[in-house]
């Protein structure tokens, strides 16, 4: 077991996320995801370890675009299907988050590996 010098941000999905998901392509009524359908894809965020609740509100308002955007690319690709405008007020509608000071690796075996995210990664975790 290690420990990280990280905390986490686990990012998860509101209704309106998930209604915004289910109008991509529209389906009849049982077909549509559910928000735990959408949880189950959720993303955890490594980031600097915060300090206190005010350095991580900073944190998150200064690099909302980047996880905004990341977001909405792991269910859409093409950027003309996304919302019109792309601000604070989407983040916050779309999405909520949750902090964790700590973050623990438990995987004794398996060395951590860093790689650049790219749209084809996202791709193949979104077909997995």
């Amino acid at each position: 077991m290690k420990l990280l010098n990280r905390s986490a941000l686990s990012v998860r999905p509101t209704k309106d996320f998930v209604d915004w998901i289910n109008d991509l392509e529209p389906t009849l009524g049982d077909e549509d995801l559910s928000i735990t359908d959408v949880e189950r894809e959720s993303t955890v965020y490594l980031i600097p370890e915060m300090e206190s609740p005010e350095a991580l509100a900073s944190f998150v308002h200064a690099r909302y675009g980047e996880i905004l955007e990341t977001e909405l690319r792991a269910w859409e690709e093409d950027e003309s299907q996304w919302p019109d405008v792309l601000d604070w007020a989407l983040f916050e509608r779309f999405l909520r988050y949750e902090h964790s000071y700590l973050a623990i690796d438990l995987d004794d075996d398996t060395p951590l590996e860093v790689a650049e995210i790219d749209d084809d990664l996202l791709q193949e975790i979104s077909e997995d």
